[in-house]
């Protein structure tokens, strides 16, 4: 003889359970998969196989003007690739985010290294039902620690501690990993064309209020290829020159709206609603207004 209230507790996280496969099921289906590549031909086709083996079918690959054969190999591994010459992370990005389908609601951003346990994007996926962001946070063990370069190590640091300090939000992470609601980036509303990217995304999270959510991902070395940031000294001393712009830049600009009393960019983001809808609201009754003169005439 069974129990019945542990038979309906076993069926009820049986069916919570289905509802966030069929949950994630759905979430995939609308989320296209951005992979920005330079020279990464020993792993772009690994990683677009493992994306798609997890369920991602939307790979959009943006070269951003590699030398060997990373385009061609993307597009042979069933990978829909983008040209994007000009350097710098964040323009491929932009790039990658144009033209978009209008079915896509959500937006996976993947670097081509093969640095990632993709394994980690259930977890994401998951977490994304109740947040507008979600990050894949690299530093919950000793081993990803590890797997990071000590530019990698001190970078991350000191942009999350001066978010911190501007901002009173606690990132653990600027992990490259992350799943973003369309609507929410096109908030957001990036500027950024450099290495400055993922800073900027989570300073204007933190102002608009978005839910962010970080979950614990593994991390390890790359699986080939060469780092265009931390590989190199030089590199690295530009990415920190520009994470630091980017801080410094999004810190005026909000002790600028303190000092000026200058709305919020939350709040300039309803005024602009607002101001549409009250748009369609006149140019609706204007409408109706001539519909009902020309009934009257008849």
């Amino acid at each position: 003889m069974r129990s019945e209230p542990l038979h309906r507790c076993v069926c009820c996280i049986a069916t919570e359970a289905n509802d966030c496969l069929a949950g994630g099921g759905r979430l995939k289906d609308r989320c296209i998969v951005l992979v920005p590549a330079l020279n990464e031909e020993a792993t772009i086709s690994s990683v677009i196989a493992d994306l798609r083996m997890h369920g991602f079918r939307r790979v959009r690959v943006i070269d951003n003007g590699s030398s060997d054969d990373t385009a061609a190999i993307a597009r042979l591994s069933g990978a829909e690739v983008i040209t994007e010459p000009r350097r710098g992370y964040g323009r491929a990005c932009w790039t990658g985010l144009q033209n978009l389908p209008s079915d896509v609601e959500w937006i996976l951003f993947c670097d081509a290294d093969g640095s990632s346990d993709l394994r980690d994007l259930e977890r994401m996926v998951s977490a994304a039902s109740h947040a507008d962001l979600v990050l894949g946070d690299r530093r919950t063990n000793r081993a990803n620690r590890m797997a990071m370069t000590a530019a990698q190590r001190f970078g991350n640091a000191l942009a999350t501690t001066l978010i911190r300090l501007g901002w009173g939000h606690r990132y653990a992470d600027l992990g490259p990993l992350r799943l973003v609601r369309t609507e929410a980036l096109e908030r957001i509303a990036m500027r950024d064309r450099g290495f400055g990217w993922t800073v900027e995304m989570q300073v204007r999270a933190v102002e608009l209020g978005l839910r962010v959510r970080e979950v614990p991902v593994r991390y390890r070395n790359r699986r080939g290829g060469t780092s265009k940031i931390s590989g190199t000294i030089s590199g690295t001393i530009r990415a920190g020159v520009v994470i630091l712009a980017t801080i410094s830049r999004s810190f005026v600009r909000r002790l600028a709206r303190r000092l000026f009393h200058l709305p919020s960019p939350a709040a300039r983001q309803n005024s602009r609603t607002a101001i549409a809808a009250s748009r369609r609201y006149s140019r609706a009754a204007l409408e109706l207004s001539r519909v009902e003169e020309a009934a009257s005439c008849r």
